[in-house]
């Protein structure tokens, strides 16, 4: 009788036996093993779509879907002190910048943010010369008629009361006791004369 494999004998080898029964094995592995459930977060899209069309209709919803994030529920809220944003209120629109200043003239001229040059009046006249009369001293021929006496300390002498012209260009304003006011007869030029004149007589 001849050999199933082909060969004479009628004996089955052991190492075909072997691997019958190994390629067995492996399909009942396969056909029995229990498959591992998806993890709750990787839900397909498809599923998604149906739990969330499902809700709307009035279906229930699988406990599984729902994320609740409890760490930020425990997280503490700002104090109200605190400066919060609020998305849902207007600010006021910052203004515009303002705009550049004119450039300057060229060549060095004055720059456009310096103030123009205001025309000013006519100049002020200088100030009249001073008196240059030396007080000599005073005369009283009698008692409260006082009379000062001046000089040029030249050839010329001038005396008079309080209100008199002196000159013919000078007023005598006040007689003291060391001194005497003269101005002009204009009424500029006030000063003080000091008694100082008795070397213009020696």
């Amino acid at each position: 009788m001849a050999d199933p494999a082909g060969r004479p004998g009628g004996r089955v080898r052991p190492w075909i036996v072997v691997l019958l029964g190994l390629a067995l094995g492996i399909l009942l592995v396969v056909q029995f093993w229990p498959v591992k459930p998806a993890a709750p977060g990787a839900v397909p899209s498809k599923q998604r779509t149906a739990g969330s069309s499902g809700t709307a209709k009035g279906e229930a919803v699988d406990p599984a879907d729902l994320q609740v994030r409890v760490d930020d529920l425990k997280k503490t809220r700002p104090d109200a002190g605190e400066e919060t944003r609020n998305p849902f209120q207007f600010q006021p629109k910052a203004p515009p910048p303002p705009p550049p200043p004119p450039p300057g003239p060229r060549g060095g001229g004055r720059s456009g943010q310096e103030p123009p040059e205001v025309p000013q009046g006519p100049p002020t006249p200088p100030p009249p010369p001073a008196i240059p009369l030396k007080f000599i001293g005073i005369v009283e021929p009698k008692p409260g008629d006082r009379i000062a006496a001046f000089s040029d300390c030249l050839t010329h002498t001038f005396r008079g009361r309080e209100g008199d012209a002196i000159d013919g260009r000078y007023r005598l304003v006040k007689i003291g006791v060391e001194s005497v006011t003269m101005e002009y007869l204009d009424g500029r030029g006030r000063t003080s004369i000091r008694l100082t004149g008795l070397e213009c007589v020696k």
